[in-house]
């Protein structure tokens, strides 16, 4: 006699307690907020759905000056009355999205990545109900989508780049991806990928089928020693 499958929501909340266990172990927390006065936050939001982890990213608007038509995380600049990193986070979302900082459960700060010398950009990781109805606000954001977690992992369509960034050769990372919804492919690279592919190599703990930066034996130590050396080579510069 089989064993009665177990229930969508089951399922779901068994995969969302997984991912944060591995999370929680990656939290840097503001760590390295004294490094920057000129800070950003994104804000990664993990979602369960059809047994799997999504992401929800969105498509900037081309009325932005910076970078229109982009696929990026909910995401933007400190204000002053942004307590720490993670209120930016959400409060862009919010801005963005509609997503209201009590339908988000954030679970960790990961390592910033620096950008232009003196730009600090942490991501913030939050798990928001699949229920979820993005409202994107037309002024910022033109749509809103989902990729599965494994896709950056083994993406269906993917290239890479390599450039030199503050002394350090970098590979910028470029998936293509159709949402199976609507038909629309999107193109998702530069820092969001990175984020995208550091979060799946943390959540799900298997080896890409392209070249990566990081070391995924001591995922850790590689993104934070990354890190700091772009960090002491541009703070050499100024």
């Amino acid at each position: 006699m089989s064993r009665p499958s177990a229930s969508p929501e089951r399922v779901r909340n068994s995969l969302i307690d997984d991912a944060k266990t591995c999370l929680k172990k990656y939290d840097v927390g503001t760590k390295y907020s004294h490094l920057s006065s000129n800070k950003y936050s994104v804000l990664l939001p993990l979602l369960g759905k059809e047994g799997k982890l999504h992401l929800l990213f969105t498509l900037r608007s081309e009325k932005l000056r910076r970078s229109p038509g982009e696929v990026c995380f909910p995401g933007g600049k400190a204000e002053p009355a942004d307590v720490d990193e993670v209120a930016t986070a959400l409060r862009e979302a919010q801005e963005e999205v509609g997503l209201h900082p009590h339908q988000v459960e954030v679970v960790c700060c990961l390592v910033p990545c620096l950008l232009d010398r003196d730009t600090l950009i942490s991501p913030v990781v939050g798990f928001i109900d699949h229920t979820f109805q993005a409202q994107p606000n037309p002024d910022e954001v033109k749509s809103v989508f989902l990729v599965p977690l494994e896709y950056f992992l083994q993406p269906g369509v993917y290239h890479q780049n390599y450039v030199t960034h503050c002394g350090h050769h970098v590979i910028i990372h470029c998936f293509e991806y159709t949402n199976p919804e609507d038909g629309v492919t999107y193109q998702i690279e530069g820092l969001t990928a990175k984020f995208a592919l550091f979060l799946a190599l943390i959540i799900l703990g298997k080896k890409p089928i392209f070249e990566m930066e990081f070391n995924l034996s001591d995922l850790i130590s590689s993104s934070e020693e990354t890190f700091l050396k772009l960090n002491k080579h541009a703070t050499s510069k100024l």
